[in-house]
């Protein structure tokens, strides 16, 4: 970033308040939902006039607009799409942030200049991912959660993209882009702003088949909520264009919170080359704290801490904890807080555990009566019940009525608003008009009298006149910043003529901060590339260790014919060596999946993969796609690309990838609909699905002590692991080479029942995916559905599929190949 370019702050906005709150608190930007198409399901879907409204609002406060797309499209939504596009680009949004690949294209096809950004839902934690994205001509990529500071550094220095990081807010436990649990569980997709916040949920651990005792830990995959105001200097160092908060389902004070602390926190920094004091660093934690917190921590940005990450003893709003309850009165407590300044009014609440269950009550301040340092006795009104309460519970204060009174008057009072400084320069010459440019720095206007000025008789009008009336802007966006005049004798004219250039000169000039340059339009065909020959089926049978290997060998005759490649996905990337030359012995072809998640300088896994010398590489993230574009390997493309349209699936075959795995967002209408518009499809027909794919280690965090893989003792390698919902279904909790853990939807699914039509739409890949199956019961398994591909008998579908589920500890399930339509609850 070159020395006069400043970071920008990015602000979440779901409504108009929002956008207000945004705006007079110091954002450079805001982003907001596409209409009916954004990844926040719940927030207000605004209409194409609402959101016209906005920007040209956003436009005239000189606040940048951010129009979220950031969700994958199904093939039936592509005309939609488009004529959607045809309304919204012409408003100017100052930029697009998109997740789907083929939704770049298509707006980079229609409109050459309109700026993107690549989601974070992209899911780009290296600078290879945005090389090999490069023909779209994407400006700016917001990073994963999951990347830390010298990580981004490392990004940064190879190459010349913008980078956006969040700096505050939520954090998702799974990477943005990769998680499937509200799409396993019930059809609510993550990708499509769905999200049923799964990882909120408690969740009971089990280990090696037997209950894990934590006590009061039940949230195990919910984390504290994201705050870098410290790290601002590093990030400002670092060349970071964009500083992004979290949250267009939170409020609008949230939103003023954020905006104004974190203004302070980056003007110090690029103003004056200083950064906050510990002291304000922890006020300001404090007042954000109050509009929104699960606990404050710097997530992922100093690299992996899985003791501290997630707290594990809640999973919502708490605010700030402060102390802990010494006594219980019978209309009081005693407590010990490290906050002083609690006055009645303000809002606190107490939680713990009470005879082993978890317990929380709350109410504001009745009383506050301080006994002696740091000791503290608190009252309630009679509503609040104190048997709820026991000793050490942990108390949090919430809620600050001055504070929350504060905010909302910084976007409501308009004396608090934000205002925009204009010059006006007065030229007066006797016998012509008045003429006033006004000019905000970068854009004036001229306006003039409507009659000719005369020379003063007795009160000429002089510069205080001037600004005095001319500089009446109270009711509008600007302030005066100074007045010049300039004139050849005293004169005159008469106030009701200065109110005339005033209004003029507002007008005109807000409609000139407004206006943009007309954007070039073109038109884009949508054509299929479907071709009309068909493949002989082949069954892709994917495998996680060696010893699956060993057993597939034991009858692979059997299914020969039908077996297409063997894919490996080992858990801790050994023995890869050995399978690939057992199965090439036999004359089977061998893949080995990538990662899901690349980060700069993690090649060990690459490297193992390229000696291993397997026929195919199963690439999982855009990284491995360029990484081994020009290699001599065949490249799949797996589901981690969440290709759900032919617009994306062509893309990515246009990058060498001989196949791309559909993605589990799809519904069986909706992967037919693909299917019949492109080919060099491979469709998933039996897995148990990839819920959270994760940086957050479940083994370390609570069967260890270690914060990272330096310290842990690997436990991982020792135990295996499952987290129980509230349903009772053990999820499988499995490492892989770079400590990430993947959960494992406890329910298999299969889409057995869709194989006689996607063979006739012309679908040739098929999958078959093992998660701990052995010997019998995988052999079993592997001949069903390889019979499936050479029998297109109903009766037989059946038979075979009912004979599969008796295998499965908790039956089968259709899961994302489910017949039912797709529920979008934006659409009914």
């Amino acid at each position: 970033m070159s020395k006069n370019k400043k970071s920008e702050l990015l602000l979440p906005v779901g409504n108009m308040n929002m956008c207000l709150a945004a705006i007079h608190n110091g954002a450079d930007a805001i982003y907001v939902g596409m209409p009916h198409f954004n990844a926040r399901g719940r927030t207000t879907d605004f209409s194409v006039s609402e959101l016209k409204e906005m920007i040209e609002l956003c436009h005239l406060y000189g606040v940048r607009v951010n129009l979220a797309f950031n969700v994958v499209i199904f093939q039936d939504e592509l005309p939609e799409v488009i004529k959607l596009l045809k309304e919204v680009l012409p408003l100017r949004p100052d930029a697009l942030i998109v997740q789907d690949v083929g939704l770049a294209k298509l707006v980079r096809d229609m409109a050459p200049d309109q700026v993107i950004h690549g989601s974070t839902q992209m899911t780009v934690t290296n600078h290879e991912a945005m090389s090999l994205l490069d023909d779209l001509k994407i400006k700016r990529f917001v990073l994963g959660r999951e990347v830390s500071l010298p990580e981004m550094r490392a990004i940064k220095e190879k190459t010349d993209k913008e980078l956006e990081v969040f700096v505050h807010g939520a954090l998702c436990v799974a990477y943005s882009g990769q998680c499937f649990t509200s799409e396993s569980i019930g059809g609510r997709s993550a990708n499509r702003g769905q999200c049923a916040q799964s990882c909120r949920l408690e969740y009971e651990m089990i280990v090696d088949g037997k209950k894990y005792e934590l006590g009061d830990y039940k949230y195990l995959v919910s984390p504290k909520d994201l705050c870098g105001i410290a790290e601002i200097p590093e990030l400002v160092s670092i060349g970071i264009e964009s500083f992004k908060v979290e949250g267009r389902l939170k409020t609008p004070e949230y939103v003023a919170s954020a905006a104004h602390n974190y203004r302070e926190a980056i003007d110090l920094v690029e103003a004056y080359g200083k950064q906050l004091s510990k002291k304000e660093i922890e006020t300001k934690k404090t007042e954000m704290s109050l509009t929104y917190s699960r606990g404050f921590f710097s997530g992922w940005l100093h690299g992996v801490n899985h003791q501290d990450l997630v707290d594990g003893t809640y999973g919502a709003h708490r605010g700030l904890a402060i102390g802990k309850v010494k006594k219980i009165d019978p209309k009081s407590v005693t407590v010990d807080i490290s906050y002083p300044h609690l006055k009645n009014g303000d809002g606190v609440l107490l939680a713990g555990s009470l005879r082993g269950k978890k317990t929380e009550v709350g109410g504001k301040l009745y009383g506050v009566k301080k006994l002696k340092e740091n000791l503290f006795e608190l009252s309630f009104d009679k509503s609040f019940d104190f048997k709820k309460v026991a000793l050490d519970f942990i108390v949090y204060f919430n809620s600050d009525a001055v504070v929350e009174k504060k905010l909302t008057m910084s976007y409501t009072d308009k004396n608090l608003k934000k205002r925009i400084p204009i010059h006006l320069s007065v030229d007066a010459e006797i016998g012509k008009p008045l003429k006033v440019e006004a000019s905000d720095g970068e854009r004036s206007v001229t306006v003039f009298s409507e009659g000719a000025l005369e020379e003063a008789s007795s009160k000429p009008v002089g510069r205080a006149d001037l600004e005095a009336e001319l500089g009446a802007l109270g009711n509008s966006c600007f302030i005066l910043d100074g007045l010049t005049l300039s004139k050849d004798k005293d004169f005159f004219i008469h106030q009701k003529e200065l109110k005339q250039i005033r209004r003029q000169f507002t007008e005109l000039l807000m409609q000139k901060r407004i206006e943009r340059a007309p954007l070039e339009m073109r038109e884009v065909d949508l054509h299929s590339s479907k071709k009309s020959e068909k493949k002989t089926p082949k069954l892709n049978v994917l495998l996680r260790e060696i010893s699956q290997v060993h057993d597939l060998l034991v009858f692979y005759e059997k299914v020969i014919d039908s077996l297409g490649v063997v894919y490996l996905d080992y858990e801790f990337g050994k023995g890869y060596a050995e399978s690939v030359a057992l199965l090439k012995a036999k004359g089977i072809k061998v893949g080995i999946a990538t990662t899901r998640i690349l980060k700069p300088n993690e090649y060990y896994n690459f490297k193992i993969i390229e000696r291993a010398n397997p026929d195919v590489i199963l690439c999982r993230n855009l990284g491995a796609v360029y990484y081994f574009q020009d290699k001599n390997f065949v490249l799949k493309g797996d589901f981690s690309l969440n290709v759900t349209n032919s617009v994306t699936a062509e893309y990515f075959l246009g990058k060498k990838l001989s196949s791309v795995c559909a993605s589990y967002d799809l519904n069986s209408q909706q992967l037919f609909d693909m299917v019949k518009n492109t080919d060099g499809i491979e469709v998933t027909t039996h897995q148990y699905m990839p819920s959270f794919h994760m940086e957050h280690c479940v083994f370390a965090a609570f069967l260890s002590d270690g914060k990272s893989f330096r310290d842990c003792g690997k436990p991982c390698e020792e135990h295996r692991l499952e987290l129980k919902d509230q349903f009772g279904n053990h999820h499988q909790i499995k490492a892989d080479q770079e400590c990430r853990n993947t959960m494992f939807n406890a329910v298999p699914q299969s889409a057995a029942k869709l194989i006689p039509e996607l063979l006739e739409k012309g679908v040739s890949e098929f999958r078959f995916e093992a998660l701990y199956e052995r010997g019998e019961e995988l052999s079993k398994k592997i001949l069903g559905y390889a019979n499936l591909l050479t029998n297109q008998n109903v009766e037989l579908t059946k038979e075979i599929i009912g004979h599969i589920g008796v295998l499965e500890k908790y039956g089968l399930s259709d899961g994302s190949h489910r017949e039912a339509e797709y529920k979008d609850r934006k659409k009914g």
